[in-house]
């Protein structure tokens, strides 16, 4: 009763230890979208590790987190006793403060995790960022700062996920199975890994350092996807559109106000839809999605500029419905 009450301990969605047994690592989890998949992903009883530069961002957010799913007592502590299922929501959530640019950052912060949970199942490559400036306006410093985050970090944490053991592989792999108390081999045998990008991919004016790294992501994936296929890991990625986060803050006023006029469904997309289609790509149906990119963004790749365009609507705002010829009898 009090989890339906609640309404946080579980998904909304998925049923219930849907990851159950999985490890999961979030990067840039201490804050919007990453923070959003880390809730998701422990409603479905994944143990997360949340990852970001700021310790202090990072520990509030699990403590958030925690709260999150600690709100869910009821029938999930019935079955399992008390005790037992709120030390488990205790111990399933934690952070690592480590920057993903350097890859001896990346290399220690899979260990860490490996060594704290005995073994790795998921990653999700969220970390990224940008900034807005015109495509003239950008300075080598610039473009070399936005790659390293989003191409060489995600490479960075995605080769040492596999060097150390995800998919079962790797000189880690045998060492830490005993730490697990688990064995890889069957159906726990590969990974999951998810890496964010952007959409649309028609153009970002004032991004175009970010659309460049992106797009780059979005053909890594494909080919990591073939590279691992024996190690049964799938790698896919998301696109994700406007979405209504507090990195939105940043922006100028001006581009905030017209991002919602931007997307045909006429609003910024909510942190859990991203959530809710990360944590499906974790799910045995990823596997079947390795090497896609999905495009989250409520048709905005569809479109370029307001909708609808001021030129279709005249001056009522609506759209005009064209008069079809009556065609009589012959």
């Amino acid at each position: 009763m009090i989890a339906r009450m609640a309404g946080n301990a579980r998904s909304e969605v998925f049923a219930p230890g849907l990851l159950r047994g999985k490890v999961a690592l979030v990067t840039g989890g201490g804050t919007g979208l990453g923070k959003a998949t880390a809730i998701e992903l422990a409603r479905c009883s994944a143990a997360v590790t949340i990852a970001g530069r700021r310790a202090e961002t990072l520990e509030s957010a699990t403590r958030e987190i925690l709260e999150e799913i600690g709100a869910g007592a009821g029938e999930d502590d019935a079955a399992m006793g008390a005790g037992t299922a709120e030390a488990d929501r205790m111990d399933s959530v934690d952070w690592i403060a480590a920057d993903v640019r350097e890859p001896a950052d990346a290399r220690g912060l899979i260990e860490t995790v490996i060594e704290r949970r005995g073994r790795l199942d998921i990653l999700i490559n969220n970390a990224g960022g940008q900034y807005f400036t015109p495509a003239e306006g950008i300075v080598l410093k610039g473009w070399r700062a936005v790659w390293r985050l989003n191409v060489e970090g995600m490479m960075s944490m995605s080769e040492a996920a596999v060097e150390q053991g995800m998919g079962g592989v790797g000189e880690a792999a045998g060492a830490h199975e005993g730490a697990a108390g688990a064995t890889r081999s069957g159906a726990e045998a590969g990974g999951v890994i998810v890496n964010v990008t952007l959409s649309p991919h028609h153009g970002m004016p004032g991004m175009a350092h970010s659309g460049a790294a992106r797009a780059t992501v979005e053909a890594l994936t494909r080919e990591m996807a073939e590279r691992w296929s024996d190690r049964k890991i799938a790698v896919t990625a998301v696109a994700a559109g406007h979405f209504d986060t507090e990195a939105m803050v940043k922006y100028p006023d001006t581009v905030r106000a017209g991002m919602a006029r931007s997307v045909p469904m006429q609003r910024l997309g909510e942190p859990q839809e991203h959530a809710w289609l990360v944590a499906l790509l974790c799910s045995p149906i990823g596997r079947a999605l390795s090497g896609s990119t999905i495009t989250l963004d409520g048709a905005r790749d569809n479109w370029f500029g307001p909708w609808p365009p001021p030129g279709l609507t005249g001056g009522t705002g609506e759209v005009p419905t064209e008069e079809r010829r009556k065609v009589g009898p012959a």
